[in-house]
């Protein structure tokens, strides 16, 4: 059964740092692309960042690029996506997803994703 599960989601203060994962099961990890959406109430799901299948290509929204870090650990089945000076505007339900496919558009859009985690939630206090 292919699985992702996100974790490390929870409340942070304006300025501060959070680290999420998703661990992967069922999927030969390394020959998937992987991507960080995010969804906050009441507004569409939005690309956050992706990352190729060998780690050496990532892609970033423009409202995340300089503050968030997406890594990978293929050993680990594991993508992680580091931000940094979190702003109240992040707050969202980040879901993880993979792709077998290959992408002329940096893996950025939802539709490029087969499989999706269940999100975990990000609250930035200001």
């Amino acid at each position: 059964q292919v699985q992702l599960v996100e974790s490390g989601g929870g409340l942070v203060q304006a300025g501060g740092s959070l680290r999420v994962s998703c661990a992967a099961s069922g999927l030969m990890f390394s020959s998937y692309a992987m991507g960080w959406f995010r969804q906050a109430p009441e507004k569409e799901r939005e690309f956050v960042a992706s990352i190729s299948r060998s780690g050496v290509v990532t892609y970033y929204a423009e409202s995340v690029k300089g503050r968030f870090t997406i890594s990978r650990d293929n050993a680990k089945n594991t993508v992680f996506l580091q931000m940094n000076s979190l702003k109240p505007e992040d707050t969202a339900v980040y879901y993880c997803a993979a792709t077998k496919r290959y992408s002329s558009t940096y893996f950025s859009g939802a539709y490029e994703y087969d499989v999706w985690g269940q999100g975990t939630q990000v609250t930035v206090s200001s």
